[in-house]
């Protein structure tokens, strides 16, 4: 069990957004990914420029960055951050052994300030895939999305974190 103490709440157990104006600015890095799911007809006209609303991946890149911006909108303890950048990428996975087709999404977010964008690069592989999704739901509605986290961050008092195990 870990004896971190939760800094989210207040001295009367209310929610609080954490008081960051003595920590030191540092350069901040964090790396999110996660998988969207889908039939290899949806993959295959995907990758030909076949989907009516246009280009799927082009789309959602520019979404992802554009969530990453609103993550303070998004979730309510978040600091306001000066994100210095965002790179969304993908790598494409043809369908095969049983497994599904799928898009991996892999977000990097930068900052210089008081506080992590772990939060910022996982809400950008999150509305990544919700926008592929968006794009593609009317020739495949089973389009899904999971394996969602964090993969690395680096900067700040915790320093440097890279997941050893694979995201379920």
């Amino acid at each position: 069990m870990t004896t971190e103490k939760l800094t989210h709440f207040n001295t009367e157990g209310r929610a609080r957004m954490v008081d960051v104006s003595n920590k030191p600015d540092t350069h901040r890095t964090a790396i999110a990914s996660g998988i969207v799911f889908m039939k290899s007809e949806t993959l295959a006209r995907i990758e030909e420029g076949q989907i009516a609303k246009g280009d799927v991946l082009a789309v959602a890149q520019v979404a992802g960055v554009m969530g990453a911006k609103k993550t303070p909108d998004l979730i309510p303890m978040c600091h306001p951050l000066l994100i210095t950048s965002v790179d969304i990428k993908f790598e494409i996975f043809q369908s095969e052994n049983n497994k599904p087709a799928s898009i991996k999404v892999i977000a990097t977010a930068k900052t210089s300030g008081q506080t992590g964008v772990e939060m910022e690069a996982v809400t950008a592989v999150s509305i990544t895939a919700l926008t592929i999704y968006d794009m593609c739901k009317a020739i495949d509605k089973g389009i899904s999305f999971g394996q969602i986290g964090l993969i690395e961050k680096s900067g700040g008092k915790s320093g440097l974190y890279q997941r050893l195990e694979p995201l379920p």
